[in-house]
């Protein structure tokens, strides 16, 4: 009798027929529940609405309110086969040294002449683009600048397709980030022990030119902005042995290295090429 006196509890608990209740509770206060929650859960998702609303209007699409970048830029090379920044392969083995050409190939596709100069203006070079907005109509998206893929010459893939890398002569690109000044770049050998004579910066002394700064760090601001390049070409390249290099940016207004990070502003990268000889 006990376990069916139990079991009709359990039932009646789930539903009484008596006073028509379920889960201890009538339709009515079961509405009320109901309604209760779903007011609420309405009110919070109008309080997070408003919220978000207020706080979008004090955001611009074309400028950010706060700019936490590192006074120094990060630099970048190309091309680069993995994490650890080596480029290394056999002058005699086309499949070593052909998929460093393919990136690089494939990299500078949209700095093609045909690409910058549907996109981007043709500007005066030495000078800062400057854009001004005229009181309070803003002068938004900004125009870039064409940064044409000639403007690196020799390591431009234009005459040589394979960058130099056939011939033992490669071509590294260097590739800022999104930085508000215009530095220039040096390369040289890691290691003091490390011998590094010639080699040839493309533009010339490996400048990135005025007219492609200053640089507004909203990507909405400039849409089409094509970060200017440098390419350095390594003419004399010790075979069979690992050459350790280092590329730094350079300005007067751009620390080099700090306590917090004694590599900003630089890359190290080894180059090694074999030969069968």
């Amino acid at each position: 009798m006990s376990k069916d006196g139990e079991k009709n509890g359990w039932k009646e608990y789930i539903w009484n027929s008596r006073t028509r209740e379920f889960l201890g509770r009538t339709a009515s206060s079961w509405g009320l529940i109901l309604l209760f929650y779903l007011v609420f859960y309405i009110f919070l998702a109008g309080l997070f609405t408003l919220t978000m609303y207020v706080m979008l209007q004090t955001l611009d699409d074309h400028k950010p309110t706060w700019q936490d970048r590192l006074t120094t830029p990060g630099m970048v090379i190309r091309p680069k086969a993995d994490e650890t920044y080596e480029i290394v392969y056999d002058i005699g083995k086309t499949e070593t040294w052909d998929m460093y050409a393919q990136a690089l190939h494939k990299f500078m596709a949209p700095y093609n002449n045909s690409v910058q100069a549907e996109k981007n203006n043709a500007c005066t070079p030495d000078q800062n683009f400057l854009q001004e907005d005229s009181g309070d109509v803003k002068n938004n998206p900004k125009r870039s600048c064409q940064f044409n893929r000639t403007i690196l010459e020799d390591c431009s893939g234009l005459n040589d397709r394979y960058y130099g890398y056939q011939d033992g002569k490669p071509c590294i690109i260097i590739k800022l980030n999104r930085n508000g000044q215009a530095p220039f770049v040096t390369c040289g050998p890691k290691k003091t022990l490390t011998k590094l004579e010639k080699l040839v910066y493309f533009p010339p002394n490996g400048t990135f030119n005025l007219m492609y700064y200053p640089l507004l760090m909203a990507k909405k601001a400039q849409v089409n902005y094509s970060q200017p390049l440098v390419a350095v070409k390594f003419l004399n390249i010790t075979a069979n042995q690992d050459v350790n290099i280092e590329c730094k940016i350079n300005a007067n207004n751009i620390p080099v290295g700090t306590e917090r990070d004694k590599f900003a502003g630089r890359v190290s990268f080894k180059l090694r090429i074999n030969t069968n000889t």
